[in-house]
């Protein structure tokens, strides 16, 4: 199976946590929009669910295929948030933000009852940091910022390359919320939860990668069958 017949596996397992009458996070990127297309028939064959999207582009593809949806305005309180993930070690926790919506995800899975996480093989890791952390800062002041994160970083023992994403025609990127995106290069964090503190309390940083405690499930697609993940503090949890 290739990677994305992988991803697509993981996004029909997690059908299987969606129940009539739910109020569900849609996730972004690319296993996410597996799990909207797979809703969207579910739908269209009678199951009554209601969606907040995580960016403009879920929303646009939900709303193009017929899923119907809300906001966390009108409905604040989420039974359920199905999203992917950049990284994800053993005890759950995980790097969103590759495809520069983990603010709006970050929003949305906190609102959630439950987070199930849905990946191929390919982003489970032992340590977090392989893949680029981002890092949403405001655009104001984005020299300070970044001069201030550089001593965070070292100070969490984690330094790395701290890299301004660009767009496709090399302009900085602007996330659906008008902010800047630095991707730190750090390879290997040792202690996420300690580096999530100091980011955090960063003046400057609207939000970062790092989604710790927020996943219940994760459902992993391998070439060998399914995998679910269960984090600790989940287990003998009622749904």
């Amino acid at each position: 199976m290739s990677l994305d017949d992988l991803k697509r596996e993981a996004a029909r397992r997690a059908l299987d946590h969606v129940e009539p009458g739910m109020r569900l996070g849609l996730g972004t990127g690319s296993t996410a929009r597996h799990f909207v297309e797979l809703l969207a028939e579910r739908v269209r064959d009678g199951l009554s669910v209601v969606g907040v999207p995580t960016s403009e582009a879920t929303r646009r593809q939900a709303d193009a295929l017929g899923v119907p949806l809300t906001t966390l305005d009108e409905t604040p309180e989420l039974d359920l948030t199905v999203d992917g993930a950049d990284e994800i070690d053993g005890r759950l926790r995980l790097i969103k933000g590759g495809g520069g919506a983990h603010l709006r995800e970050k929003i949305v899975a906190c609102a959630s009852k439950r987070m199930v996480v849905i990946a191929d093989e390919s982003k489970t890791v032992e340590t977090l940091g392989r893949f680029p952390l981002p890092i949403e800062v405001v655009p104001f002041g984005l020299a300070a910022t970044r001069r201030a994160l550089d001593d965070a970083l070292r100070a969490s023992g984690c330094g790395g390359e701290l890299v301004l994403r660009r767009d496709a025609d090399g302009r900085p990127l602007h996330t659906d919320g008008g902010h800047l995106i630095l991707d730190a290069h750090l390879g290997r964090i040792a202690d996420p939860e300690g580096l999530a503190d100091r980011l955090d309390g960063q003046t400057g940083v609207v939000e970062h990668g790092l989604f710790l405690g927020v996943a219940s499930h994760a459902i992993l697609a391998t070439r060998d069958g399914i995998v679910v993940l269960e984090a600790p503090r989940a287990m003998g949890k009622a749904d």
